[in-house]
C-alpha cells in the first residue's frame, strides 16, 4: 500500500515536470537561438550597407577586408552574392552550406530570413543569415553568413542538464515527502492490522491510537476500538454466563442427586431400582458437563500470561495420576521421556489439562490389554509430547471433527464423557502458540501430538506441575 501511494505520487509529480519543464526548455533553446540571430541580423545589415556600393562599382576591397576580418575574429562564414547567385566576394573558407539556398531565394525577394527557429542539440547545422542589398528599392544581391551553432548548443544543453538537475532533486524531494505523507496516511491502517492481530492473538485489551492520521481513518480508529470493546464485553458476558451457569447449577444438581438417593431403599421393584441406577448414572454425567463447561470457560479466558514448565516432570505428574485408573481397566501406561530437562513456555497448566484429555481417551478406548505410550521429546525448535494408544482410532472425517464441543464419534455415544476433553486441549495449546494435531496409529490406535515453544529458561518453583493442580479428570 506505501509502495503505490509513492508510486502515485511520484508519476503525478513527474507528469507535473515534464508538462511545466517541456515548455521552459523549448523557450530556453528559442531564446539562446534569437539572440545568436539577432546578432547575425545585425551583421549582415551592416555588410549590406557597404556592399551596395561595391556591387555598384565593382571594387570589393573594403568588403573583402571586412569579410575576412570577421571570419578570423569569430569564425562565421559570409558571403556577398548578386542577383545571379554569384559570389561576388566571400571569407575565405566559405562554402554554401544545407539551407543556403533557401535563405537566398528569400533574401533575393527583398526579405530578411534568419533560420533555425530554434537549435536543438541533437540537429547539427549552422545558424543561417540571408539579408538582401536594396539600392533605390531595387536589389542588387544578397548577403547570407553561417554561423556555426555549436556554443548554443552547448549552452541550450546546459540550460537543460540544469532544468533535469532541478526536476531530480524535485523527484528526490516529492519521494522523501511521499513516503513521509504514505506513513502519516498508513499509520492507523498499519496500526489497525498489528492490532487486529494481537486481538485475534488473545490480547483483547489491544486498542487502536485514533489521533493518528487523516480525519476519516480516526473516525475507522475509532469505531474499530468501539466494536473491539462490545466485543470483548459481549465475550466476557458469554464466558461469564457459561461459567456461572456451570457453577450455579451445580447446588441444586447436588442436592437433586441426594434426593434421588434417599429415594433408593423406598424402591422395592428390581425395575424401579433399574431406573434409580439410571438416574444416579445420569446425574453424575451431567455433573461432569458441567464440570467441562467450567473448565472450558476458564481456559478460553487465559490471556497473554506464559509460565514455563518442565515439560517431562508434567507428563510424569499425569501418567502417575492416571496409573490407577489404567491399572483397573487392565491398560498398559507408560512414560518414555529424553533424559535432558525439555522446558517449554505456555499458558498455566496447559500441559496438565491437555495430557488429561489424551491420556483420559486413550485410558478409555484402548480396552483391556491396550497400551498407552507417552512421550517427551525436544523437537522442531520446541518440546513435543505424544500419547500413543492402541484403541480403535478414528477415521480422517472423524479427525476433523474431534475437537468441535460436545462432539463424539457415534460408535461411543454410551461411553462416559462430555465431548469437551479435547476442545478444552486445543483452546488451551492454541493459547500457547502450540499444535495438536492426531493421525492414527500403525497398526492400529490413535496418536495425539501437543508441541509447545520451547524456553531456555528453568520453571520458578510456583511452578511445578502438582497432581491435584486441577481436576485429573477432564471428560
Amino acid at each position: 500500500m506505501r509502495r503505490r501511494l509513492v508510486i502515485s505520487y511520484l508519476l503525478l509529480m513527474v507528469l507535473v515536470l515534464v508538462a511545466l519543464g517541456t515548455p521552459l526548455a523549448a523557450t530556453l533553446a528559442t531564446r539562446e537561438t534569437d539572440q545568436v540571430r539577432a546578432d547575425r541580423l545585425a551583421d549582415a545589415t551592416r555588410f549590406a550597407s557597404l556592399a551596395g556600393p561595391a556591387l555598384r562599382s565593382g571594387t570589393t576591397g573594403p568588403l573583402d577586408s571586412e569579410l575576412n576580418s570577421y571570419q578570423e575574429l569569430y569564425g562565421i562564414d559570409a558571403a556577398v552574392v548578386n542577383r545571379d547567385r554569384e559570389v561576388v566576394v566571400g571569407s575565405p573558407n566559405w562554402r554554401p552550406f544545407l539551407g543556403t539556398r533557401e535563405a537566398l531565394d528569400v533574401a533575393l525577394s527583398g526579405q530578411q530570413i534568419s533560420g533555425p527557429d530554434s537549435v536543438w542539440p541533437w540537429v547539427d547545422g549552422p545558424i543561417v543569415v540571408a539579408v538582401p542589398i536594396n539600392d533605390g528599392g531595387e536589389v542588387l544581391g544578397a548577403v547570407v553568413t553561417a554561423s556555426p551553432a555549436d556554443a548554443v548548443r552547448r549552452t541550450v544543453t546546459t540550460w537543460w542538464l540544469l532544468l533535469a538537475a532541478l526536476g531530480l532533486l524535485a523527484v528526490l524531494a516529492c519521494v522523501l515527502t511521499a513516503f513521509g505523507l504514505a506513513g502519516w496516511v498508513l499509520r492507523p491502517i498499519t496500526e489497525l492490522d498489528a492490532v487486529t492481530h494481537e486481538i485475534a492473538e488473545g490480547d483483547r485489551g489491544a486498542r487502536v491510537q485514533h489521533r493518528l492520521g487523516p480525519p476519516e481513518l480516526r473516525r475507522l480508529a475509532a469505531s474499530f476500538n468501539h466494536m473491539a470493546d462490545v466485543v470483548s464485553d459481549v465475550m466476557d458476558r458469554q464466558r461469564a454466563f457459561v461459567a456461572h451457569a456451570s457453577h450455579q447449577l451445580r447446588n441444586p444438581l447436588t442436592a437433586l442427586r441426594l434426593r434421588v438417593e434417599e429415594l433408593g431403599p423406598c424402591l422395592t421393584d428390581p425395575q424401579g431400582r433399574a431406573e434409580h441406577q439410571l438416574a444416579l448414572e445420569e446425574t453424575d454425567r451431567l455433573a461432569l458437563l458441567l464440570d467441562a463447561l467450567l473448565t472450558l470457560a476458564r481456559a478460553e479466558r487465559r490471556e497473554n500470561q506464559r509460565v514455563v514448565v518442565e515439560a517431562a516432570a508434567v507428563a510424569a505428574s499425569r501418567v502417575a495420576a492416571w496409573e490407577p485408573l489404567a491399572r483397573h481397566r487392565a491398560v498398559t501406561l507408560r512414560l518414555a521421556a529424553d533424559p535432558v530437562p525439555t522446558y517449554a513456555r505456555t499458558v498455566p497448566t496447559a500441559i496438565d489439562q491437555a495430557l488429561d484429555a489424551l491420556i483420559d481417551n486413550a485410558v478409555k478406548f484402548s480396552g483391556a490389554g491396550g497400551e498407552v505410550t507417552v512421550t517427551v521429546a525436544a523437537r522442531d525448535g520446541g518440546v513435543e509430547l505424544e500419547v500413543r494408544d492402541t484403541g480403535p482410532g478414528m477415521t480422517r472425517s472423524q479427525l476433523g471433527q474431534a475437537t468441535e464441543r460436545f462432539w463424539r464419534a457415534p460408535e461411543v455415544q454410551n461411553v462416559d464423557g462430555a465431548g469437551l476433553g479435547l476442545t478444552i486441549a486445543a483452546v488451551l495449546v492454541d493459547a500457547s502458540d502450540g499444535r495438536l494435531t492426531m493421525h492414527p496409529n500403525s497398526p492400529r490406535g490413535l496418536v495425539a501430538t501437543l508441541w509447545f515453544p520451547t524456553s531456555t529458561e528453568a520453571p520458578a518453583d510456583a511452578e511445578q506441575p502438582e497432581a491435584a493442580h486441577l481436576s485429573s479428570r477432564v471428560a
